[in-house]
């Protein structure tokens, strides 16, 4: 990243986010000159600007640390392992929320969608699937989308499908992450997968329900569950800012009977 200019990164940024130099500039309080300048190169922005531009922006930590960097500044926030001390009260409790949640699925994860802690009633879901299918830590993407993963097993696949291959494209095209890159270069080339050009236009299918429901067989019983995606508001560790936690509900009576019977 320090080979990258920050000016680069900064208008790469505003793009994606759909803000112009001028109005942008007005937000922060500097010259649409100013920002100019900083963005061709021609004037090296403060720490402070770069951390007010991001903070516009709703940068993750994870890239604002890139930007310090490019622009040859220490990074700000620090990278905590989530299974060391230091996040050990933070991750009982997240474990704890989750198995709370159980009969229910929980799970938390991280940026590259793959599972950093879990209850029993998502490991159950998985159960069977062979590990170099799920991936080593088990990822999402990869363990829902596969043929010989969850693919097979979901029953309405086109609808939910294109809600992960909407997630994956955006977290590819955001972070610029090579791995996300490679998984969906990999996913691509599955059965019953859409050309990858595709992803970010795939349509959100009309539904009855007021959210789309994911409908999976198990052991030869049909479970219709929504889920419910959440963050850390105030993470100022980029580990923590890159977790989310996500709960799946039961979407009807029968679902609701089938996992707690099934716990």
């Amino acid at each position: 990243m320090t080979a990258a200019k920050v000016g680069d990164l900064i208008r790469r940024q505003r793009g994606l986010a759909r803000r112009s130099q001028l109005d942008l500039a007005y937000e922060i309080g500097i010259s649409p000159r100013h920002l100019s300048f900083v963005e061709l190169g021609k004037s090296k922005p403060s720490a402070g600007l770069l951390m007010k531009i991001a903070q516009h922006l709703d940068l993750p930590l994870r890239e604002r640390n890139d930007w310090l960097l490019a622009a040859g500044y220490a990074p700000r926030y620090p990278e905590t392992s989530l299974s060391g001390p230091e996040l050990s009260r933070i991750r009982a409790s997240v474990q704890a929320l989750l198995d709370t949640h159980d009969p229910y699925p929980g799970l938390a994860i991280d940026r590259q969608w793959n599972v950093q802690l879990s209850n029993r009633a998502a490991r159950r879901l998985v159960a069977g699937i062979p590990e170099q299918v799920r991936g080593v830590p088990t990822n999402i993407f990869r363990t829902a989308l596969h043929p010989d993963g969850l693919a097979g097993r979901t029953r309405n696949f086109p609808q939910w499908s294109a809600y992960l291959l909407r997630r994956l494209d955006r977290a590819a095209v955001r972070t610029q992450d090579p791995s996300l890159t490679e998984l969906a270069e990999e996913i691509a080339t599955w059965p019953a997968i859409p050309e990858r050009r595709t992803w970010s236009n795939l349509p959100s299918e009309k539904v009855d329900d007021p959210v789309l429901s994911w409908r999976l067989e198990l052991g030869g019983e049909e479970l219709s569950m929504f889920s419910l995606l959440s963050t850390f508001g105030t993470a100022v560790d980029v580990t923590l800012s890159d977790l989310s936690v996500e709960l799946f509900f039961p979407a009807d009576e029968q679902t609701e009977t089938i996992l707690r019977r099934r716990a």
